[in-house]
C-alpha cells in the first residue's frame, strides 16, 4: 500500500490496483498487467538505490516496461488481502508472455 493507492499481486504482476479512499479498482492504471521489477529506495541527498527483491515499506514500486517505467510513491506496508477483496478484483488478468515463450 502507499499513501493513496493498494497494488495487488498474483505471481509477480499486478492484477489490480485499487484507490485507498473511494474503494474502487483502477482498471486503467498502468502498473495492471505489468511484472514488478523490485523496489526503489530515495535517499535526501538524490541517491536512487534499487532493490531487485521484494519491495520493503520506504521504497517506491518499480515497473519496467518497453521504455514505458513506472515509479510509484512510498510503500507504507505490505499486507495480504482479505479473501472478499480477492473475489471482488475485476476480472484478473493474463500475464503477458514472457520472452521465451514468444519466441517458441
Amino acid at each position: 500500500m502507499t499513501r493513496n493507492t493498494e497494488y495487488h499481486f498474483r505471481d509477480g504482476f499486478c492484477v489490480a490496483v485499487r484507490d485507498r479512499r473511494t474503494g474502487d479498482f483502477l482498471q486503467g492504471h498502468l502498473a495492471v498487467r505489468r511484472r514488478l521489477h523490485g523496489g526503489l529506495k530515495f535517499f535526501g541527498n538524490g541517491a536512487i538505490v534499487p532493490n531487485a527483491g521484494e519491495p520493503q515499506p520506504g521504497e517506491a514500486l518499480y515497473f519496467a516496461a518497453d521504455g514505458r517505467d513506472l515509479v510509484t510513491s512510498i510503500v507504507e506496508r505490505v499486507d495480504r488481502p482479505a479473501k472478499s477483496l480477492v473475489q471482488a478484483y475485476p476480472e484478473v488478468p493474463e500475464p503477458p508472455p514472457t520472452r521465451r515463450e514468444r519466441s517458441r
